[in-house]
Order: structure tokens, then C-alpha cells, then sequence
């Protein structure tokens, strides 16, 4: 193995060698000596006052007596004081892009016209745009196809209808003549059963109930009922919804079963205090019970009921009759039968009466 001190090989150089390095060294002191005097363009003598540059059309002194000062004392002078830090434009801040106005952005932010909210005029006269649930389903009818004929509304699809026309009743009524009823073009009858009172709590079966849903099945009328509640609970619920199956005593009726709870206008009711949960827990407790004694079931109630008080996302299984007495309601989730009068006239019925139209054949569902 070798060291390092095995590659020292200055005591090998021959004179001659030796010779030829001084050699080259000395033709380049030459050669960097007749540059340096062709660069300062002076002959080899030093630099005088009024020496100029070489190729400068303005010539200006190279080093004066003040420069020497100031290369020796140190110039005070700042970057600002010197000519050439303007030879540049300042720079300028681009300008911020111009706001360009997103195409619908007004009508977005508008809930009128954005789709995604409906109005919901609530009891006390206000009014507000609530959030539309994209994941109940919509209703897909089209109400140019609405036609209202001697006060009784009509729905076609190709030049056919498609709709039939129905009345809600109880005690109110007194009275009905229901051969008049059919023969003035009504189909069917929703009759209330009974209710709960909103103060007392008390159960009441209907005065008319019994009477009202024989003769009303005896003269060819398609027959629902429907259940007034002011249940507070799910047990409450279900003593409404055991009592309903008790009046039928077993009956077999063509339309449903409706649950129908509202809000008391200028009153207190016993379901005030109820929350928006607890509403929905009661309402599905009722129908789930008449489902299993094999009656179709729906929910009954305004666009504010159904929108505001109760989560439909949770109901979804049973249908809607809504009741909006508009030309066109603007409720915009599914609902079978639509209830558009609650002061309509019919022959065979002393006063007003509340005017429907189903949207299904519920004979045949």
C-alpha cells in the first residue's frame, strides 16, 4: 500500500523542464502588460484630470480630485440621489380584474326565484320562504290541465279524466241527502269519524258518523274517513287510531284513513307545546295502527302543517291530502287528494260544505 507522501515527485524535475516554465510565464507578463495599456488608452501613464474613456460620445472625467475624496472618506450620498434608479418606470399594481356577474346570480340568491325555496303563509297573517327537502318526492302535475265545472274541479290527461270530485262531512252538515249528492256529479265522501277535544282531551265519536257513512255506501258514494286529534302522545295516538277501527267494525271503505291535527287559530289547544318531532312521532304511531288493520292511510293538512310541523321525510309511506283553497296550489311535494274549498255548495247539502279532488282512483289502488 502506498502513502501520501509516494506522490511528491517535485525532486525528479529535470533543468530543462525547469527552463521551459520560466519561459511560458514570462511571454504571458508580456502579453497582460500590452492589454492593460490598449484598455486604459493612455500610453502606460496614469490617469490625468480630463482623461476620457475610450468609444464614449459623451465623455465624462474617470477619476477626479473629488472622486479620490469620496473613494476615501466614503460617499453620504443615498440610492435615491442617484440618476439612474429613474431610468425605470415605477412599477404600477396591475388593476384587480373587473367583478364579472355570475349569469343568475341575482335570481340565486332571490328564494322567489331560485327553486330551491317555497312560500309558506303561516296562521298569524306572516309569511316566509322555507327550504325546499330535495328528497321528498315531488308532485308532477300539470295545472293547465285543471278545469272547474259547476264548482266542482276537474283534472285531464289527453282529453280524459282522470280525477274525481269529493266532499268532507260531519255534524256540521246536519242532514244529507246523498242520492242528491251523487247525482250532482260527487264521487266520494270523506266523513269524520270523531275527534279529541283540543282543551279537554275528551274522545267523541261524531253525532253523524254512523248514520252519515251507511247512507252515504248506500247511495253509491266511494266512502274515507278522517280523525280529528289533539293526541299529546304516542299512547293517545293509538287510543285515537283503536277507536277509529272500533267505529268501522271492520267496514271495508275505499278512500283512507286521514290523520288530521291542525293548529288552533286564537285559541290555546293542548298540542301547542308539542314539538316538530313529537308531532310527527304521534302522527305516524296513529297511522301505522290503522295500516295494520289493513285501511289505506294519509295526513291531512295545509301547506303550513305539512311543510313546517311535521317531518315528512319520515311519513313518506303514507299519502297527503292537502288543503290549500287556491286556484292552483303551490305545494310542491306529492299529495293524492287536494282539498280546494272549504265553502263549496253541492245539491242534497244545506250550507257550505268543503269541496275535494282525488287524484287517484283509490277504489282501484
Amino acid at each position: 500500500m502506498r502513502l501520501p507522501e509516494d506522490y511528491d515527485d517535485r525532486a525528479s524535475m529535470s533543468p530543462t523542464v525547469i527552463a521551459s516554465m520560466v519561459a511560458v510565464t514570462a511571454f504571458v507578463a508580456v502579453i497582460l502588460a500590452v492589454v492593460l495599456l490598449m484598455n486604459n488608452g493612455t500610453g502606460g501613464r496614469p490617469l490625468q484630470a480630463g482623461d476620457t474613456h475610450v468609444g464614449q460620445d459623451a465623455p465624462s472625467s474617470v477619476f477626479t480630485e473629488a472622486d479620490r475624496e469620496l473613494l476615501a472618506g466614503g460617499s453620504k450620498l443615498h440610492p435615491e440621489d442617484l440618476d439612474f434608479w429613474n431610468m425605470y418606470p415605477e412599477p404600477t399594481a396591475e388593476p384587480a380584474p373587473a367583478e364579472t356577474e355570475v349569469p343568475g346570480g341575482a335570481e340565486e340568491s332571490d328564494p322567489s326565484k331560485d327553486g330551491k325555496h317555497t312560500l309558506v303563509k303561516r296562521g298569524d297573517g306572516e309569511e316566509e320562504w322555507v327550504l325546499l327537502n330535495p328528497y321528498l318526492p315531488k308532485h308532477t302535475y300539470d295545472f293547465t290541465k285543471l278545469v272547474r265545472q259547476s264548482n266542482l274541479m276537474k283534472y285531464y290527461e289527453n282529453g280524459k279524466k282522470v280525477s274525481y270530485v269529493g266532499v268532507d262531512i260531519s255534524k256540521a252538515q246536519d242532514y244529507i241527502d246523498f242520492v242528491k249528492v251523487k247525482k250532482a256529479g260527487i264521487d266520494f265522501c270523506m266523513i269524520r269519524v270523531g275527534a279529541r277535544g283540543y282543551g279537554s282531551g275528551q274522545l267523541i265519536v261524531d253525532d253523524y258518523f254512523t248514520e252519515n257513512i251507511k247512507r252515504a255506501t248506500d247511495a253509491g258514494l266511494e266512502v274515507g274517513v278522517y280523525f280529528y286529534s289533539q293526541a299529546i302522545t304516542e299512547v293517545e295516538a293509538i287510543e285515537e287510531a283503536n277507536m277509529v277501527i272500533g267505529q268501522l267494525g271492520g267496514r271495508r271503505i275505499s278512500y283512507p284513513v286521514a290523520f288530521d291535527m291542525e293548529l288552533i287559530p286564537n285559541d290555546t289547544a293542548r298540542t301547542d307545546s308539542l314539538t316538530k318531532e313529537e308531532r310527527t312521532s304521534i302522527t305516524k304511531a296513529f297511522l301505522d295502527i290503522v295500516a295494520m288493520a289493513g285501511y289505506k292511510t294519509a295526513i291531512y293538512g295545509n301547506k303550513e302543517w305539512l311543510v313546517n310541523e311535521i317531518d315528512l321525510a319520515q311519513l313518506t309511506e303514507y299519502d297527503v291530502w292537502l288543503s290549500q283553497q287556491e286556484d292552483i296550489p303551490d305545494y310542491p311535494y306529492r299529495f293524492n287528494m287536494w282539498q280546494y274549498d272549504l265553502e263549496g255548495s253541492v245539491d242534497g247539502i244545506a250550507g257550505n260544505v268543503g269541496l275535494n279532488v282525488s287524484f287517484i282512483d283509490y277504489s282501484e289502488k
